[in-house]
């Protein structure tokens, strides 16, 4: 005899053939990499702001700007990761390096300037006699970017760890 297939047939098997949908990718080595790297700089700006200012200030942990550049290391894990795991060699590796070269030149040159010249305004509307209507605005946030210091030790941090979480994997 003919067998009929049903659609709730076809359903059924599909869901057995498929694997259970993961929360988060464990097994993806550069996400993971890109990540920790990024937490790990973030976290380490408590210790770098308070050996500067003597001082602990949590906010850092949720700020940009400072020493080591977390967008920094992000990217440099992450591309160090593709290459370690599908080789120099390919578009993706390619795509990871352009991407990072692309976000550290913008942490330290357009975000730094930015930072700069809205130190810069503060200080005129700072100087404004209080009847102007400027005075009162809020101030400009001034830590935007990074020196090129800071992004150079952030790609070196993002290299090392994504180095270590290879060795370890």
């Amino acid at each position: 005899m003919n067998e009929v297939t049903t659609a709730a047939d076809v359903s059924s098997s599909y869901r057995s053939m498929s694997a259970p949908p993961m929360i988060f990718p464990s097994n993806n080595l550069p996400l993971l990499s890109a990540l920790l790297a990024g937490a790990l700089a973030q976290f380490l700006k408590l210790f770098t702001t308070w050996f500067k200012e003597k001082r602990w200030n949590s906010k850092k942990l949720f700020e940009s700007g400072g020493m080591p550049s977390s967008h920094s290391a992000t990217v440099t894990a992450l591309a160090v990761a593709v290459g370690f795991q599908e080789g120099i060699g390919g578009s993706t590796f390619a795509l990871a390096v352009v991407l990072s070269a692309v976000v550290m030149y913008d942490a330290s040159g357009v975000r730094l300037h930015a930072g700069r010249q809205a130190e810069l305004l503060n200080q005129i509307v700072c100087e404004l006699p209080p009847e102007h209507p400027l005075s009162n605005v809020r101030p400009l946030r001034e830590l935007l970017g990074h020196t090129p210091l800071q992004v150079v030790a952030g790609a070196i941090f993002g290299c090392i760890v994504s180095y270590l979480m290879r060795t370890s994997a």
